[in-house]
């Protein structure tokens, strides 16, 4: 089987197609066909080594895909081959909060990801698909719409008439702005991109700010909420917008930081912080119990993630570079060919 692997820590130019036996389950495994794959920020972080410094290289890359079952192994009761599923970002992440140990099992950065056309992955890091997704669409959903999920819904308790806050047009600022619409929520949104932000209008956003047209736009949200602020800010941006974001959320409001497209550093007065009551949460995807609820309620909603561009297997370094090169909207997808 073929496979790609970052070989080198040093850009999307050490991307390798390789040749790989096509692997055969253990015991508690399953081995999935891919037929498509997504690309995050992360990826690039690993690609780039920016990700950390003792990931395992050479490295199969990617969290997210979703194919069907291929071959099951011993003990494996749940699945059969042919069974559509979606691998879990965290191998081991079942319930409850995350443990020490989860940060090992993190698919395209502790152990080997999804871009492959073969993957092992244990029985219970698999997931069924929503029925009403494609392969494509599925192949979304196992870090950006879970980390979205997990902000908005599960620590966010997210309810009808309340207002979120969203930084961009990436994978996860979508999937927040479709799973806020879904709960009722009023979504205020930016983006340099005009074209973008009408996009983003007609999935039922209700504010839009250009960024670069109005680059104080925390006073924008004070405006467009009568002074009050936003219930929820889904923070993406890192160094350059969460002093601003802070500045934007609502009293007793909820700041979910997810990204650091800017840097992971911050110099915010703690008085800030305190003088909003706000609470300040790291979101890092989500368990499998958080995926499955997910998914019955995209299922419930017939929801449709938002892919804006699908590459081929071999092109695979093109897509990296596409999503590097930020003029996408929504998702980034690979599709391996049968």
């Amino acid at each position: 089987m073929k496979s790609w692997q970052v070989t080198a820590p040093t850009g999307v130019g050490a991307l390798k197609l390789m040749e790989r036996p096509e692997p055969t389950p253990g015991p508690g495994q399953v081995v999935v066909r891919v037929r498509a794959t997504s690309l995050n920020y992360r990826d690039l972080m690993v690609a780039t080594g920016r990700y950390g410094p003792s990931l395992p290289l050479p490295l199969v890359p990617l969290s997210d895909g979703a194919g069907e079952i291929a071959a099951v192994g011993e003990g494996v009761t749940r699945w059969k081959p042919g069974d559509r599923v979606a691998g879990t970002f965290f191998q081991n992440w079942q319930s409850g909060p995350p443990r020490r140990e989860t940060f090992d099992t993190a698919l395209g950065g502790s152990i080997n990801g999804m871009l492959a056309q073969y993957v092992p992955l244990s029985a219970d890091g698999v997931i069924a698909l929503p029925p009403h997704l494609s392969f494509e669409e599925a192949a979304t959903l196992p870090c950006a719409a879970l980390t979205a999920w997990h902000a908005l819904v599960t620590n966010g308790c997210l309810s009808a008439g309340q207002t979120v806050l969203v930084l961009g047009t990436g994978g996860v600022s979508i999937f927040a702005l479709q799973f806020a619409k879904m709960h009722g929520a009023r979504v205020i949104i930016t983006s340099s991109s005009d074209a973008k932000l009408a996009r983003a209008r007609a999935l039922g956003a209700d504010h839009l700010i250009n960024y670069r047209m109005k680059p104080d736009w925390e006073t924008e949200v004070s405006r467009l909420t009568d002074k009050a602020g936003a219930d929820h800010v889904v923070e993406v941006g890192g160094t350059d917008t969460f002093p601003r974001s802070l500045r934007a959320v609502a009293m007793c409001g909820t700041i979910s930081v997810i990204g650091g497209v800017s840097g992971f550093t911050s110099d915010v007065a703690l008085r800030d912080i305190l003088g909003k009551s706000a609470v300040v949460r790291g979101i890092f995807v989500g368990s499998r119990d958080m995926f499955a609820a997910m998914n019955r309620a995209i299922s419930l909603h017939q929801l449709k993630p938002v892919i804006d561009r699908v590459f081929p297997f071999a092109e695979a370094p093109a897509a990296y570079r596409y999503q590097e090169s930020g003029a996408h909207f929504g998702k980034v997808i690979i599709a391996v060919e049968p």
